[in-house]
């Protein structure tokens, strides 16, 4: 192990990456339900705050993703069986690629509708498609699904973490 990973094993993720990770957290934890709300009651303050909040998670988790690639984490403890591990491992990543592709979608979604995606109140984003109604309207059962995925793992992390932190108590 090298000195910077024992470094980290000894003080856990740096500053910077539990700053990503909680930035991050924070956003997703508005995002998931402001979508939800917005879309079923027509509130567009709400739904224009969901979109420009989306625009800014997918800019914090290029930084974050850039931030791991660059910064090796701690490590797993031993005691955490490998099977675990690599669940862990697996949910990490998947959240990653699912916390980019799904801005991705509701912007392309957004463009083919077409509609502004504004950035809380500064400016709009351009579109990134040309109009299409059907995509459109395709793209936003998808960017629904990719919401309720990211619903269902983020309920298993926690549930891991809440897991842990008991044993360690």
């Amino acid at each position: 192990m090298t000195d910077f990973a024992q470094q980290q094993t000894m003080r856990g993720y740096s500053f910077p990456a539990r700053l990503f990770h909680w930035i991050t957290a924070v956003l997703v934890l508005f995002q998931i339900p402001a979508g939800l709300i917005s879309v079923n009651f027509e509130l567009d303050t709400l739904y224009n705050l969901h979109k420009s909040t989306g625009v800014l998670i997918l800019l914090v988790v290029v930084g974050r993703w850039h931030w791991r690639l660059t910064h090796e984490p701690p490590p797993l403890t031993a005691d955490i069986p490998k099977i675990q591990q690599r669940a862990a491992h697996f949910m990490h990543w998947t959240l990653y690629v699912l916390l980019i592709v799904q801005p991705l979608v509701g912007w392309i979604g957004t463009s083919a509708y077409p509609a502004p995606v504004p950035i809380y109140g500064l400016f709009e984003m351009p579109p990134i498609w040309r109009e299409d109604r059907a995509l459109s309207e395709r793209l936003f059962v998808v960017h629904l699904w990719i919401g309720i995925v990211m619903a269902i793992l983020l309920v298993g992390y926690f549930y891991a973490w809440r897991k842990k932190a008991l044993e360690w108590t």
